[in-house]
């Protein structure tokens, strides 16, 4: 993260033609500022400017680290109004930052359920389904967050009409079955099969020893889709594990206080604070750890892109370093932070928890594999 890409003007004039894709230019004409960075303090506060198309208001985030793979925008519905219905032939999930409200969805053969969400509340849009969103409110407007595949399908067919206007239903996907958005849901492992969770921020989690700390986990899929998405928690005192991943990862704070660090390998760490409504998108393959400097459990939810996995389904991001894994264990991590976390305790009077939790780690950890030669 500290490199510069920048090559001489002689350079870059070879390849100026192919500079852009066709997902920025769509974005460039829906005529909405763009935030480029991979750190947003608050989504809640984030300047909006006038979406015609969608008859509300939004901004859309979009870094280098997922401009490829999929993307994010911030919408905001006014008082007493509603957004323009749309269709897609992408992907859609859906966190609810401010408001309450209702949200219509329907195919071609006329099948229309409507089911209303709240601040805190996570959906999926079903593949290709008409959708409208709704203000329940007459005197606040509603405001979220949504992460989609776009850039995927832009770039592939180069034609918004067909990605946004083509008459096809997915019946696999969604067949106006009366209960699709009802609070219920199908656990198997860590995966929780539902298409809607009322309230995010206080839903009951799964122990996840292997991330650290004695943290809660739980995992989604949401409208039979391919996009991946998880909500993790750790209690005062604690921090994850550091590790890597693919690109596409927006992370946003749902509760509590602290800082994420970020760095490329052999680099220094970078700080960024955090507090709910803050949003981090790590760069592709870029090394991030989270930490718990607050006085309550710090939870967070994040909207991914597919990421590597072993030959058995599990994350490289949830494996040891020391097996080939992408996850640092404690006892291989730099001191530079634990000193930055005992640091940030102190200022809230607080002492970290993480001496049992890394000696424990110890009794258990692999052995480093031998050095080549």
């Amino acid at each position: 993260m500290t490199f510069s890409t920048l090559v001489s003007d002689e350079l870059a004039k070879k390849f100026a033609t192919e500079k852009g894709t066709p997902y920025e230019r769509w974005v460039q004409a829906e005529g909405l500022d763009i935030i480029s960075g991979h750190y947003v303090p608050n989504l809640r506060t984030v300047d909006l400017k006038p979406w015609a198309r969608r008859g509300g208001k939004g901004v859309f985030i979009n870094h280098e680290a997922s401009r490829t793979s999929n993307d994010c925008y911030v919408c905001e519905i006014p008082p007493g109004g509603k957004l323009e219905p749309q269709r897609q032939l992408f992907e859609e999930m859906v966190l609810v930052l401010e408001g309450r409200g209702s949200t219509s969805v329907w195919n071609d053969k006329g099948q229309k359920l409507t089911f209303e969400w709240k601040a805190g509340a996570i959906f999926a849009i079903p593949l290709n389904a008409y959708h409208q969103h709704f203000n329940g409110s007459g005197a606040a407007p509603a405001r979220y967050v949504g992460v989609t595949f776009g850039p995927q399908l832009l770039n592939m067919f180069d034609d918004v009409d067909f990605v946004f206007n083509t008459p096809r239903d997915f019946p696999a996907r969604f067949s106006g079955e009366p209960d699709y958005f009802s609070n219920k849901g199908e656990q198997d492992g860590f995966l929780l099969r539902t298409n809607f969770v009322p309230d995010a921020v206080n839903l009951p989690l799964i122990s996840a020893k292997e991330r650290g700390a004695g943290g809660g986990h739980i995992r989604f899929n949401m409208a039979k889709g391919a996009m991946a998405s998880h909500i993790s928690q750790f209690p005062v005192g604690t921090y994850k594990k550091g590790h890597r991943h693919g690109p596409g990862a927006h992370v946003i704070v749902l509760s509590g206080e602290g800082y994420s660090l970020m760095w490329e390998q052999g680099q220094e760490p970078k700080r960024y604070d955090w507090e709910p409504g803050t949003l981090i998108v790590p760069p592709n393959n870029t090394f991030h750890q989270h930490f718990n400097s607050g006085p309550t459990p710090a939870r967070y939810l994040a909207f991914k892109h597919s990421s590597p996995r072993n030959a058995q389904g599990v994350p490289l991001s949830w494996i040891s370093s020391r097996l080939g894994g992408n996850q640092i264990d404690y006892a291989d991590e730099s001191d530079i932070v634990r000193n930055l976390y005992r640091e940030a305790m102190a200022r809230h009077g607080l002492e970290p928890k993480m001496d049992a939790i890394i000696a424990a780690e110890l009794e258990t950890l692999p052995p480093k594999p031998a050095m080549a030669g």
